[in-house]
Parts: C-alpha cells; sequence; structure tokens
C-alpha cells in the first residue's frame, strides 16, 4: 500500500491559510513518505509554489492542471523522466535534485514551460552524461540558469553548434542506461520475491511466537530494572541477525532500494508498536 497525499494533510499544511486549500498559494509537503502524487492539481488550483522535497514519489503526475505553479521542488524523491508539466504554464523554476534521472531526453517536454528559467538536476544519474549540460543548454532556449551556474551567451551558441553531434552521444548513453535499470529492476523484484518468501517461513515455523516472546519478557522484568524487560521484548537474536543481514547487504542505491529501506523501517516500526501494545495489554489483565 502507497502513502498518497490526503485532503486531511493539505488542510494541516494549510495552517498558514486558515486551513483553506482551494485558495492556497503555497504549501509544503516535504518529508511526509508520499508515495503517489495526486488532487493537488483538483484541491489546489492557484499554488504558486509546491515544495515536495524527500519523499518517495515515483512519477511527476496530476499537477498539470497547477497553471499558476511558479516554483516546484521535488528534489530527493524517485523520479526517473520529466514529464507532465507541460500545463503548468508559468513554472519558471523546477528542482529535481538528486532523483534517478536517466532518461535526459525527457527535458524536451520542458520545451513547452517557455517562462523556465532555473533548473536544478544534480545528483541525478542522467549528469554523468558526457555532453550533459551541452545537451540541455541547446535543448532549452529559454532556460538562463542550470544547476546553480548561470548559462552565459557564448555557452549556448557553443551547444547549439555541436547540437547533433552531442545528441546522438546522449541517446547512446541514455540507451545504455535503461538497460542497466531493467537489470537492477529484474534484481530489485527477485529479493523482494525472496524476503517475502523468507518472511512467510518464518511465519509458519514460528506460529505463536507473539504470545510466547511477550510472557518471556514479562518474566524477564520481574527480575530486572524497570524498562529492561521491555528492551528485551523488543530485541531478539533473530530481530538482531535480520537488521544485520538487511544493513550489510550490498545493493545499488535505485529507487527499488530506497522505497525497499524505508518499508522495511516501517514494517520494524509497526512490529514493535505491536509488541508493545500486547505487552501493555498482558500487563494491564495482571
Amino acid at each position: 500500500m502507497f502513502l498518497s497525499v490526503t485532503e486531511d494533510l493539505v488542510r494541516r499544511r494549510a495552517e498558514h491559510n486558515n486551513c483553506e486549500i482551494f485558495s492556497l498559494e503555497e504549501i509544503s509537503l516535504h518529508q511526509q513518505e508520499i508515495e503517489k502524487l495526486e488532487y493537488l492539481d483538483k484541491w489546489c488550483r492557484d499554488l504558486k509554489i509546491l515544495y515536495l522535497q524527500n519523499n518517495l514519489i515515483p512519477k511527476l503526475e496530476n499537477v498539470g492542471k497547477l497553471k499558476k505553479l511558479e516554483y516546484l521542488n521535488v528534489a530527493l524523491n524517485n523520479i526517473e523522466r520529466i514529464e507532465n508539466l507541460e500545463g503548468c504554464e508559468e513554472l519558471k523554476k523546477l528542482d529535481l535534485t538528486a532523483n534517478f534521472i536517466g532518461e535526459l531526453s525527457s527535458i524536451e517536454t520542458l520545451k513547452y514551460n517557455i517562462h523556465l528559467k532555473e533548473l536544478f538536476l544534480v545528483g541525478n544519474p542522467c549528469t554523468e552524461f558526457e555532453g550533459y549540460r551541452q545537451f540541455v543548454v541547446a535543448t532549452l532556449h529559454q532556460l538562463k540558469c542550470l544547476d546553480s551556474k548561470e548559462i552565459e551567451r557564448s555557452e549556448r551558441i557553443q551547444a547549439l553548434q555541436n547540437y547533433p553531434e552531442v545528441k546522438q552521444k546522449i541517446r547512446e548513453q541514455e540507451q545504455a542506461y535503461l538497460l542497466k535499470r531493467a537489470r537492477e529492476k529484474e534484481e530489485a523484484q527477485r529479493r523482494m520475491q525472496e524476503r517475502k518468501e523468507k518472511k512467510q517461513n518464518q511465519m509458519e515455523s514460528e506460529h505463536g511466537f507473539n504470545s510466547k516472546y511477550c510472557y518471556s519478557s514479562l518474566d524477564k522484568e520481574n527480575h530486572q530494572a524497570e524498562g529492561d524487560g521491555e528492551q528485551e521484548m523488543w530485541r531478539t537474536v533473530e530481530d538482531d541477525e535480520e537488521d544485520r543481514r538487511f544493513w550489510e547487504e550490498l545493493t545499488p542505491y535505485t529507487p527499488e532500494s530506497r522505497l525497499e529501506t524505508h518499508r522495511y523501517i516501517e514494517e520494524k516500526r509497526r512490529a514493535k508498536d505491536n509488541i508493545r501494545y500486547i505487552f501493555v495489554l498482558i500487563y494491564s489483565m495482571n
């Protein structure tokens, strides 16, 4: 299950506007663990500034009707290509820092954003391509600043002169990157399936573990200082070993691994909360 933008979240983040969302011009939804971008183009048509950095958003979508939007910050997400921004007619500044954009040719969709002056792509795989900056400068004539560096007139003239050759190089590197990403996705799917099967086997072999675990923690608490039992309850040798394996496993930094890490942490947090609840329930019954 993915986390989406909810009306309650938007209203809570609109306190500066008396929780009124339909006339909202600026909103910050950073670090909200959002995995799908939706509804904002229906609820907040007057938005001019939108902060969505440090979430888990994999795709730019459902913002195309924000015709007044001037600044969009989606840094530190899981975005792999630029798309669906043609309708943002007033867009002037776009921050895509530290995403996973390898399909550099997707910047061509930004040609329609004629007011776009600043673009940030630093920290994306595409910035490692030979000819990256030249390609962007030659493609987006309206751009004034790329990755915090002003575009000089002489730089644009040279980029345009070399454009055919640079474009071909970019296409070749892009295709190589996309093949690599296809392999990474297959590997991530395999790991996920293995982990799912292992979890299922563990649950089957340790049926009734939770109740035994909680009672053993209660027994320990009778012989230890207050709080020691709870700590023992939260951590087992098996948990420590699973944690060690998970964090020591060498995996590439990809949208899949970033999402997997987030879900692993959430899974552990929920497990601890459940054990704490059972512990309190049993304790209250004694």
